[in-house]
């Protein structure tokens, strides 16, 4: 059965050479990098030059990355930190942030009595700067977390514009960039930004490891307490290995991203042809022009064949995602498109379409012809 994965969004397939390069250090360079002796001292080597590949792409200083298990570990540790060590009184989100970020933002509500507020949506998944401006003008130690690309619609946040409103109000300023690192250019010398998290697994590295980038002097404190790696930041040692493989990643993300990017937004353009050659009746959750391998459609198909949209694919050997996640076999609808869409919407199919360079003109042609037939 032909296989099509197109939920690149949620994952991505490694690159071939970045498993040959993490091959490489757990055969070759298997030492703990804490180590003194020759083996240790090869490990902290590759550590120590993967953060630095790292930050050169980033445009920031190498001791500004720290090492983590992925961007919701490191969306944890800062939002909590800001407000245990940093005394934010206040976290600024929106009702659309990966829950990450939503879900501790609660916590630290209960734990710390610390106010949380919204900021406004707009019906294309964009956010409302002027709330936020509003929101910010009053006067309270406040730590703003806003995502640079959201995972389900695309919609793109300006993070230098909002960073400049965040520190016309003193606040600090947290983006979850976990969907933007590796497929955009990011300057975090232009960028007035404090804090921002990235996962391997989304550029086509290994899951299970990510960084914070963490400006210097911010202050943040430990999440996780037993040895001195990561600048005194996060203790445990290193998964060399992987981290090895995410810079490999993410350097040939950076190398090859002008050709990958024109060659993903091609696919995107295509697809939407096709979708008004055959679903004339179909529309865009956001706007045409959110970020290019990501696209969230409503398709022109009656409502009681949504439970099974996400399944009659799979069975034709299609990945996809669906904003209305289907749980416990009933149908919830996306924390995202709720905010965005009405309730008739809502009940609508939609699927979440997201694309890599891996990806070909075929398998939009084989996603077209599966759900003709449906």
């Amino acid at each position: 059965m032909k296989k099509v994965y197109l939920d690149n969004a949620s994952t991505t397939a490694m690159r071939p050479e970045v498993i040959q390069e993490m091959m490489k250090v757990m055969t070759e360079d298997f030492g703990n990098p804490s180590s003194t002796h020759s083996f240790g001292r090869n490990g902290k080597t590759i550590l120590e030059l993967s953060r630095k590949s790292i930050a050169k792409y980033l445009n920031c200083t190498a001791q500004e990355i720290i090492f983590t298990s992925g961007g919701t570990e490191a969306d944890n540790w800062i939002l909590r930190s800001a407000v245990e060590d940093l005394k934010a009184e206040r976290i600024i989100t929106t009702r659309i942030e990966h829950h990450a970020v939503l879900h501790t933002a609660l916590v630290l509500e209960s734990e710390y009595n610390v106010q949380v507020d919204y900021v406004n949506v707009n019906p294309d998944g964009g956010i409302d700067l002027t709330h936020l401006s509003n929101l910010l003008a009053e006067d309270k130690k406040t730590i703003v977390s806003l995502m640079h690309v959201n995972n389900e619609t695309g919609a793109i946040l300006d993070l230098e514009r909002v960073g400049v409103i965040c520190k016309q109000y003193n606040a600090l300023f947290h983006s979850d960039t976990v969907q933007s690192v590796g497929k955009t250019e990011i300057d975090l010398q232009k960028i007035p930004v404090d804090f921002i998290v990235a996962s391997a697994h989304k550029f086509h590295g290994p899951k299970g490891v990510g960084f914070a980038f963490v400006r210097k002097n911010s202050g943040v404190q430990p999440l996780i307490f037993g040895g001195e790696q990561e600048k005194g930041l996060r203790a445990g040692t290193e998964a060399v290995h992987q981290i090895a493989g995410m810079a490999k990643a993410l350097s040939l993300s950076y190398e090859n991203l002008d050709a990958e990017r024109s060659y993903i937004f091609g696919l995107k353009t295509y697809l939407m042809e096709q979708f008004e050659a055959h679903f004339p009746g179909f529309r865009i959750n956001g706007k045409k022009d959110d970020f290019y391998n990501i696209i969230n459609v409503i398709l022109p198909f009656s409502a009681d064949k949504t439970s099974m949209l996400l399944f009659s694919l799979d069975m034709k050997g299609i990945a996809v995602s669906r904003g209305s996640a289907c749980q416990s076999g009933s149908v919830k609808p996306s924390h995202v498109l709720k905010e965005m869409l009405s309730e008739t919407d809502l009940k609508l199919p939609n699927l979440r379409i997201s694309f890599s360079h891996f990806n070909t003109k075929e398998d939009i042609d084989w996603l077209i012809e599966s759900l003709k037939g449906l």
